[in-house]
């Protein structure tokens, strides 16, 4: 598992081993099954002046293997920094170690990160590992409450609370003898309202201050529309909601309990909200501090819980009637699916889910607004800098949210003769159509759609001409904050338009059309066959590469990858993991041809979010028939493996693939170059990025959990038959888990 959401080139020495690996019989018929696939593509959909092209003919330069987020980030984000040509020989974070044993801590606990990159190196080896000792953790709450094991004098013990106080601050309180039954409670209403918008799911790890509503959702709604989902912890209720949204294309609704339930639940809503995803969350709220109870009544309560994660949510309100609720409920939905699409949060007061109604208030109608296009003369010299352009490059980000979107961008390639860079965050784009990727040469002309932190510092002249005109579409700066960074660099473009870049699509085609000549049809479409033949080659190129250390143990992730897709791309399948750190195998193997076909990452680059969000995915791809495949990072399963036993308990089938390499593998190359950086040598780099002694047993978790689990394969000649056995398991609707021993890469 790999925690940084920004990879860098490793340091690690690992290709020897996997060069000179050579299979005698599989690597030859993966070959040959996969050139063949390419060839047919290639040869269904290249414009025919690609296909007339002589024998002898120069061939164009090869796009890369891989255009997607590597080039996306090369067209839209600064270089890296420098690799510097001294030693820092004292680092600031030496003194910071200096200053940490000066006050005796003898344990720092942690889950590794880059932004402490420095300070980690510092400890484990300037700081010799003692005083302070390195404990990895897996979750950063885990590493709070750790306790710190210091010499203190000996203090008398704290008096044992009365008996009283104590069952007020850890027990229920007593059930409430009701002189009367209540008919009509506020809750039963609250489910009208949901019900009204359509939601099909609740996500909860069940809370006393939503006990109401909780109640009200599974007798007086029948638990139908929505159905509760049971959840181990509440990141994983907003996880599931954020995969489910991006399959969906809708919310799925999450409760909380209290601030603690928010405050759980904060890393998921700032991953949606990054990532650009609607999920709609209620916490429930004591409002009344005059009739709320002490103890956890109060320790739960808050006077603005929503400030906990305003920063990072669209919108939020805390009604108080019944009347508002239905009124801010529905404006709610409304603005999570407005574009730029992003969590919305309703804190909900226990005693108005508990109230009698006597008559029901009016539900408004829930009419959805427009996405916003954008501004016809924008449009007008978008289209005319793209019809004059010799070598245009089209980069999306996040531009397609349902499936017309990936038509219109197909008819706009097309229309063009440009090539396409889907990038990494959605299926943009058809990955086998001959227009898919980088293209050849300097772009002279740059659409970027919807592509976070468009422009930036300037780019290498290899890769955008120095006079490159750029045009940006985007919904981002219709909405944004200052205090989280999410946003990235301001977009440094020729034509900006702030306008959601799906809906903007038709009119930029219509102008495209109009300005066209038959003329510059003829020019574009000759054009076209350049670019088909660079996508050719770099299929093949990846076709080969993948061939690499085919027998090695640890396992590839290109064999990982290869074999699992001989065996799953007849079934109408769904990838519902990020690639990002499998060096985006699936996306040089397989075809994306359908805008379910990969749902992204994590938004923020937050762990925590793979599994439960895989499960949410899973979910909803369960009604279409689809087969749901999670290729997951075992540092990340550690956040909230939980999540395996609400696959098994709603019976969502699954198939979750253990990419488990043992480590946070970013974090181990990041501390590596930072000891490489202080001449200290990468020798104590697995302290504290390392997930082993002991390893850990995987099936065994699955099947703790009641999931059929099966592992460790480290044998490549294995890996096919395990496949076999768990895709059986889920095309007979179950989860399943296979834990595979595999290379760090």
């Amino acid at each position: 598992m790999n925690r940084a959401a920004e990879p860098r080139d490793s340091t690690a020495a690992k290709g020897a081993q996997m060069a000179n690996s050579k299979s005698a019989v599989g690597r030859r018929r993966f070959l040959k099954g996969a050139a063949v696939s390419a060839a047919a593509v290639v040869a269904r959909s290249a414009p025919a002046a690609a296909l007339a092209q002589p024998p002898d003919a120069a061939s164009p330069t090869a796009a890369p293997a891989v255009p997607g987020g590597a080039q996306l980030r090369a067209d839209t984000e600064p270089p890296p920094a420098a690799v510097s040509s001294r030693l820092v020989e004292k680092p600031a974070s030496d003194f910071m170690v200096d200053v940490i044993k000066t006050l005796g801590i003898e344990y720092v606990a942690a889950n590794p990160g880059s932004s402490f990159e420095g300070l980690h190196e510092s400890i484990i080896n300037y700081g010799d590992k003692r005083m302070p000792e390195l404990l990895t953790c897996y979750h950063e709450e885990s590493s709070v409450a750790l306790p710190q094991q210091q010499e203190t004098p000996a203090r008398p013990a704290p008096a044992t609370p009365p008996g009283a106080q104590l069952g007020a601050d850890t027990e229920a309180p007593p059930s409430r003898t009701q002189s009367r039954i209540v008919e009509h409670p506020g809750s039963d209403f609250m489910v009208d309202v949901i019900k009204a918008l359509g939601f099909e799911y609740v996500a909860a790890n069940p809370g006393s201050s939503f006990e109401g509503l909780h109640e009200s959702i599974i007798n007086y709604g029948d638990n139908k529309m929505p159905e509760l989902l049971t959840c181990c912890h509440e990141e994983s209720s907003v996880a599931m909601a954020h995969g489910y949204a991006k399959i969906e294309g809708k919310p799925m609704l999450a409760l909380v309990h209290g601030n603690i339930g928010l405050q759980h639940a904060s890393m998921a809503i700032y991953n949606a909200y990054a990532d650009r995803v609607p999920v709609m969350i209620i916490a429930g709220n004591w409002r009344d501090a005059g009739t709320r109870n002490n103890g956890v009544n109060s320790y739960h309560s808050a006077q603005d819980m929503e400030l906990i994660v305003r920063d990072y949510v669209k919108w939020d309100d805390e009604p108080a009637s019944l009347a508002a609720f239905a009124e801010s409920a529905v404006r709610a939905y409304k603005i999570a699916m407005t574009p730029p699409m992003e969590p919305v949060l309703l804190v909900v007061d226990h005693d108005l889910q508990l109230r009698p109604t006597p008559s029901a208030p009016k539900i408004p109608r829930l009419v959805m607004p427009s996405p916003p296009a954008g501004e016809s003369g924008a449009v007008r010299e978008a289209a005319r800098l793209l019809v004059a352009a010799e070598n245009p490059r089209i980069n999306a980000g996040r531009a397609a949210r349902t499936a017309n979107g990936i038509a219109l961008l197909v008819e706009l390639a097309e229309l063009l003769q440009a090539p396409v860079n889907g990038g990494g965050d959605r299926v943009n784009f058809p990955s086998h159509h001959p227009l898919a990727g980088i293209g050849v040469g300097a772009a002279d002309v740059m659409l970027n759609l919807d592509v976070q932190g468009a422009a930036g510092p300037a780019l290498p002249t290899a890769q955008r001409a120095a006079n490159a005109r750029t045009i940006n579409v985007s919904s981002l700066g219709l909405f944004i904050k200052s205090n989280l960074q999410d946003f990235q660099h301001m977009a440094d473009a020729d034509v900006d338009i702030a306008a959601d870049s799906e809906a903007t699509l038709p009119l930029l085609i219509e102008e495209i059309k109009r300005q066209l000549t038959a003329d510059r049809k003829r020019a574009l479409h000759e054009r076209g066959a350049k670019f088909a033949e660079a996508h050719r080659q770099a299929r093949m190129q990846a076709i080969e590469s993948a061939a690499f250390g085919w027998d090695s143990s640890p396992i590839s992730l290109a064999r990982l990858c290869g074999e699992l897709w001989d065996q799953v791309k007849d079934d109408d399948w769904s990838l519902v993991s990020w690639q990002g750190f499998i060096s985006g195998w699936p996306g040089r193997l397989w075809n994306f041809d359908r805008h379910y076909r990969y749902i992204g990452g994590q938004g923020a680059g937050a762990m925590g979010y793979g599994a439960p969000a895989a499960v949410g995915a899973a979910l909803a791809n369960r009604r279409h028939g689809r087969l749901s495949i999670n290729i997951q990072t075992d540092g990340d399963l550690n956040y909230a493996p939980g999540v395996l036993w609400t696959a098994c308990h709603h019976k969502i089938p699954l198939l979750t693939v253990m990419h488990n390499n043992r480590a946070y593998h970013q974090e181990v190359m990041f501390v590596q170059q930072m000891a490489s950086e202080r001449n200290r040598g990468a020798d104590r780099a697995h302290i504290g990025t390392t997930l082993r002694e002991p390893n850990i047993d995987y099936a065994k978790m699955a099947q703790g959990y009641g999931m059929y689990g099966e592992g460790p394969i480290e044998n490549p000649k294995d890996l096919a038959p395990a496949l076999k056995r768990a895709l059986d398991r889920v095309r007979r609707g179950e989860p399943a888990l296979l834990d595979v021993i595999t290379q760090p890469r």
